[in-house]
């Protein structure tokens, strides 16, 4: 997640089904997968953060998604560590 959020994007769908083991060397690394929902968070070239939006429609897995998704509420970085609580409590 924090390679991700070093490229200036967020994920905005962290479940355990997007978590993959990797295989042979790379055995010892946890690949993040699907970013169809992500979105850049601040623009490349200004290294401004891009605004969050309210009255968004709920992104991502209900299931795992964070109170503010279900409130309309745009995701934004400071929203993962309840998400990957969710995750957690999943195991």
């Amino acid at each position: 997640i924090e390679y991700v959020h070093n490229k200036n994007f967020i994920h905005r769908d962290i479940k355990p089904d997007n978590f993959l083991m990797g295989i042979g060397r790379h055995c010892n690394k946890l690949f993040l997968i699907d970013f169809g929902l992500a979105i850049k968070y601040r623009d490349n070239r200004t290294r401004q953060l891009i605004p969050y939006r309210e009255d968004k429609y709920l992104t991502g897995t209900a299931r795992y998604a964070i109170i503010n998704a279900h409130l309309f509420i745009e995701q934004s970085r400071r929203d993962y560590i309840d998400s990957l609580g969710y995750v957690l409590m999943y195991f």
